[in-house]
């Protein structure tokens, strides 16, 4: 199948360079003043196995069966702009964070063209076409729609380590991302500390504990199905060193995905009557970081 990467960020270099070893044909989707600098190959290192992989590149959305979005919230109405012809786009699979991507994506190209997915793992950009994921895992899960389309794909991205579901229920879907997103995010990016030294400070980890279940109560009443409890146990896992994308864009000066990833608990939680009042604590706190790094610059 023909594959389109429209985001060649750490998500979609790693995506972009998997779908090419295992044989698919791939396309990255970059910015027009950007693409002469782009390499030919993308250099993948993984606990996978490292991989040098052959992919062309496009200013703009190709006619292809498969376009996985992977840009950051913050940059989506701008990126799909690079979509002229959405008439040549079979399924779109995007594997933002946060939640209401969706209801855009549809109210654009249509349900029946968006396949909702999420992607759970440490990837990052450190060059042009040099990608590294960190993270001992990449975890997959596709909303069951897209299980005719996708199955093969998935099948072979499995014989090289990723983990990959189907799931047929989107609500739960969508909510057990932010579930274990949005506490890693906000505590690691509030403290400025990896997950293991946030599960490793009293303080942060209260603050993380309170998180998670705000975070899982708001998810079920919209109705997910979600186990607080295991998301703690599986932070308490992760690898020490793991960071956030959110606490990089903070670090590096960049607008994080606040709204996508924290706004969307506070607007269920407020609709359902819950609180969630360590959840907005958190976003005040990276707000304040920003703030001083402003006034420091």
């Amino acid at each position: 199948m023909r594959h389109a990467i429209l985001g060649p960020g750490g998500v979609g270099g790693m995506m972009g360079a998997c779908l090419a070893r295992i044989g698919e044909a791939v396309t990255m989707v970059g910015r027009a003043e950007t693409l002469p600098a782009s390499p030919s190959k993308l250099e993948l290192e993984s606990p996978f196995g490292n991989v040098s992989v052959d992919v062309t590149w496009a200013g703009s959305v190709p006619p292809t069966d498969v376009l996985w979005l992977t840009v950051k919230a913050t940059q989506l109405e701008s990126a799909l702009r690079s979509i002229r012809d959405p008439g040549s786009v079979g399924a779109i699979v995007p594997l933002l964070n946060g939640l209401d991507h969706i209801e855009l994506l549809r109210s654009k190209f249509g349900a029946d063209h968006v396949i909702p997915a999420t992607i759970g793992g440490e990837m990052e950009r450190v060059s042009a076409g040099h990608f590294v994921h960190r993270s001992p895992f990449a975890i997959l899960n596709i909303l069951a729609t897209g299980c005719a389309l996708l199955q093969s794909v998935c099948e072979r991205l499995r014989g090289i380590g990723f983990i990959c579901n189907f799931m047929d229920d989107e609500t739960t879907l969508m909510w057990s991302k932010l579930v274990f997103l949005a506490p890693i995010a906000l505590t690691t990016s509030a403290f400025d500390k990896t997950v293991g030294e946030v599960a490793a400070d009293p303080k942060a980890w209260a603050q993380f504990e309170a998180c998670v279940r705000e975070t899982a109560a708001a998810g079920r009443a919209e109705g997910a199905s979600l186990d607080p409890e295991t998301v703690l146990k599986l932070v308490k896992g992760a690898p020490f060193g793991m960071r956030s994308s959110m606490q990089k864009d903070v670090s590096a000066g960049l607008p994080p995905e606040l709204d996508a990833i924290g706004g969307a608990i506070l607007r269920a939680a407020a609709q359902h009557g819950l609180d969630a009042a360590t959840t907005k604590n958190l976003m005040a706190q990276i707000e304040h970081r920003r703030g001083a790094a402003r006034e420091i610059a």
